[in-house]
């Protein structure tokens, strides 16, 4: 996610903290490799220029002490780009019944965003529904059925009624919306924000009265996003943004800067095409992600928002007693596969983008498979086992038959003992207790935590 600019950022303010005079040639190859970076990321270019001149200005006011002067301009430079990147704009749930309306234009992600944001209120303990009122794509009704019945979302769809208000209406009428906390509708789309959508979308307005009004906008749209957010707003009063794909393109600076110039607060972002691939956007933390600074709070959430509540508090027993079983380890470990993968957690964690051990973006992503293949080593132990797999290490012939019954070798089985082996060091440190509960862990805990999942700049599963 803007990697490159990131990096430019990281090595700007590395290069005025380690100067040892801050000559104009200095300055002027920072704000050079800054103007290059930003323009590159699509933010607009007068944005650009007024950063530069402001960040050029404190660097070379000799009035300032070189000292408190390289502080003077990291501030500004934090500063400023906090102004292009906008103010924190939160989605708070009201008391009652919350109608969430989904609008934006063809090929935005507005299907799978409803999944996604349904998905995300839901476990955090919402009632929610997710409502099918697109009527023009074929394929939109049963995209919406498949992704709410996968994560156990409620939906209501009509694929055989053409029009999307009457769809509504009959939905109240039977009383079939009252009894939950958090309504989130799929709405139409079209190539253009034209007079016949805006139509729709008024109609639908009136009928659903919502409670918020979002536009889904994808990052690859860059600066044109000032443009479609204006004309939404002007057309239906949009009360927020969502900005689709930030993963997957270089030039999200353009989509998030754009919303802030129209004062159009980004609600959340979305990082990935999985279920839990979506986080609230809080500028300040973003920011410190790609100063390399991490984003302990967000990793928290995400930890949380893939984590069966009743069974994390079963485990934080376990983990507090400073001890796990292996049904406990085999669930942490695919909660954490869930994630999305090592590639988009050590952006949230202090202290990774420092790392100068390499690791593979796809580690996590390719465990599917032997995740699957420990749990049906697990599932062929005796409970005493999983309660104690410390004595499958001193008989051979039990970890014989483990193998023969799950269908897997003896070195399968002695993997998973030496990475459980691991884990529970970790337990017994006390320090997996402390992340599972949500204590900030300092950067220099964070990196010994990962190192001890690396060997060898490989991660050891």
């Amino acid at each position: 996610m803007l990697e490159k600019l990131g990096e430019v950022l990281r090595r700007a303010t590395d290069k005025v903290m380690n100067a040892v005079f801050l000559d104009k040639n200095l300055v002027d190859s920072i704000i050079k490799d800054l103007q290059r970076a930003l323009i590159e990321a699509d933010v607009n270019v007068s944005l650009v220029k007024e950063l530069s001149d402001k960040v050029r200005k404190a660097a070379l006011d000799e009035r300032i002490k070189d000292i408190e002067k390289k502080e003077h301009i990291i501030k500004i430079l934090h500063d400023e780009l906090l102004k292009i990147i906008g103010e924190k704009k939160e989605l708070k749930l009201r008391k009652g019944q919350n109608r969430i309306l989904l609008l934006g234009l063809y090929g935005a992600g507005k299907t799978t965003t409803v999944a996604k944001l349904g998905n995300y209120f839901a476990k955090r303990g919402n009632k929610v529904a997710v409502i099918g009122l697109d009527v023009h794509r074929p394929a939109a009704s049963e995209q919406l059925k498949q992704l709410a019945e996968k994560n156990k979302l409620s939906y209501f769809i009509d694929a055989d009624e053409k029009d999307a208000t009457k769809i509504w209406k009959n939905l109240e009428a039977k009383g079939k919306l009252k009894d939950f906390d958090v309504l989130i509708v799929d709405t139409a789309g079209r190539h253009n924000l034209e007079a016949e959508l805006i139509k729709e979308i008024k109609s639908l307005n009136k009928e659903i009265k919502p409670t918020e009004s979002i536009l889904v906008m994808p990052a690859d749209i860059g600066q044109a996003a000032k443009q479609q957010a204006q004309d939404f707003k002007k057309a239906v009063d949009i009360t927020g943004i969502i900005i689709t794909r930030m993963d997957s393109t270089a030039k999200g600076g353009g989509a998030l800067t754009a919303c802030s110039e129209v004062n159009t607060g980004v609600y959340f972002i979305t990082t990935g095409e999985k279920i839990n691939d979506i986080e609230s956007f809080n500028p300040k933390a973003f920011l410190s992600r790609l100063l390399g600074m991490g984003d302990l709070e967000n990793l928290i959430e995400k930890i949380k928002s893939v984590t069966d509540e009743s069974k994390q508090k079963n485990i934080q027993k376990e983990l507090e007693g400073g001890k796990i079983n292996l049904d406990d380890f085999i669930e942490q470990i695919k909660s954490m596969n869930s994630l999305g993968g090592f590639g988009k957690l050590k952006e949230l964690i202090p202290g990774f983008s420092g790392m100068k051990t390499k690791i593979p973006e796809n580690a996590l992503e390719n465990q599917s498979a032997k995740i699957s293949k420990w749990e049906h080593i697990i599932k062929s132990m005796t409970q005493h086992e999983k309660e104690n797999p410390e004595i499958l290490e001193k008989e051979t012939s039990r970890i014989s038959r483990i193998a023969k019954g799950s269908g897997a070798n003896s070195s399968d089985v002695r993997a998973l003992l030496k990475q459980y082996k691991m884990i529970n060091e970790m337990v017994k440190s006390g320090m997996a207790s402390d992340f599972s509960s949500g204590a900030e862990l300092n950067p220099k805990q964070m990196q010994k935590l990962a190192r001890k999942f690396m060997k060898g700049g490989k991660l050891k599963f």
